[in-house]
């Protein structure tokens, strides 16, 4: 399935917000080699334009590529790292976590781990129990640092991004285990779509705009940039699993609901008549901590119709997991609505 090779290839570029140049020049290479003219945004997305029988009226689809991440906010006594967070997430969630410095002043890497200062629980009492903030958690590097000086040396600064090891696994029974499945998956669906139009000379109802955003993990991706003939926006990201949640890992989730209101009722209904029509598995679901680029695009002013659906991904923000399932009834119904007609 090239949707997985693609997966592959993405998970191993680091890209956390801020820092997606390297994954930015893979989208436009990749994407280029499929004969498709890829535009650079001042904001740092790539846009791909899909010419369609209907130029009146155009679709945006879009997946974000940017990742959670850090960045260097001080160099400690001891030489090791104390940092700030890319995105939201809990530092638990990154505890004991294998990670890359990426030193601006040389182009060069230092790899390291990010840890609890007080993680000895023979010399630390409350190493269990003390709670992880800022100012504990750190990176151990690996290289011989005893002090800030020795760290400056190897030109390691304020500022330098710092990326979590992904650790992809796929196993033989069809689980992907990834950090940044979020939003990657659904990027890599979107780059197979568009090898499958070329490959097989599809021809859409509609001009589609294919818009792989950078800066979604901090609240604002695809909002600009935005064609003035476009009328529908599909967000396609995560669907968020846990407890009340109809969301799981076989299926495709189409968002109601999330933290910025509900989507447009009429173009989450055509998608739900979609599902049924091609038998794509579906839940409907609300996502109750959550916002897309699509809301984003809305808190910006843009006047279009809103959806938002993804593939289930288990532990989101952490050490995620999805199934091969949920990828194919993603990519089903991504690809049947850009096929699709508008919404009523």
């Amino acid at each position: 399935m090239n949707t997985l090779n693609y997966l592959q290839e993405l998970l191993a570029i680091a890209s956390p917000t801020g820092f997606t140049k390297d994954v930015i020049e893979y989208l436009i290479e990749t994407t280029e080699k499929m004969g498709y003219r890829a535009k650079r945004t001042n904001k740092g997305g790539v846009l791909v334009t899909v010419q369609g029988k209907d130029d009146t009226k155009h679709k945006v689809v879009t997946a974000h590529v940017d990742t959670l991440g850090t960045i260097v906010r001080a160099i400690k006594p001891d030489g090791r790292l104390k940092l700030d967070k890319i995105g939201g997430f809990p530092w638990n969630m990154i505890e004991g976590e294998n990670c890359t410095v990426h030193i601006a002043s040389t182009g060069g890497k230092v790899t390291g781990t990010i840890l609890l200062h007080q993680t000895s629980c023979h010399v630390y009492r409350e190493a269990g129990t003390i709670e992880r903030t800022q100012d504990n958690m750190e990176v151990r590097l690996d290289e011989k640092v005893k002090k800030a000086d020795d760290t400056k040396a190897l030109g390691i600064n304020v500022g330098d991004f710092v990326s979590f090891d992904p650790r992809t696994t796929l196993t033989d029974t069809g689980f992907i285990k990834s950090r940044f499945l979020d939003d990657k998956v659904s990027a890599a669906i979107l780059l197979a779509l568009l090898e499958k139009y070329q490959l097989e000379k599809i021809v859409l109802p509609y001009t589609t705009h294919i818009y792989f955003s950078t800066n979604e993990e901090i609240g604002y991706g695809a909002n600009s940039s935005i064609d003035e003939r476009t009328v529908e926006y599909l967000a396609v990201d995560m669907g968020a699993m846990g407890d009340d949640q109809q969301t799981d890992e076989y299926t495709v989730s189409i968002c109601v609901k999330d933290g910025s209101g509900p989507y447009h009722y009429g173009f989450r209904q055509h998608l739900v008549a979609l599902a049924n029509q091609y038998a794509i598995p579906f839940q409907l679901d609300i996502y109750p901590y959550y916002g897309s680029d699509a809301s984003a695009a809305m808190r910006a002013g843009a006047d279009v119709k809103h959806a938002l659906l993804g593939a289930g991904i288990e532990s989101s923000h952490s050490y995620e997991r999805t199934h091969i399932d949920s990828i194919v009834a993603t990519q089903n119904l991504v690809d049947a609505y850009i096929q699709s007609g508008l919404v009523e």
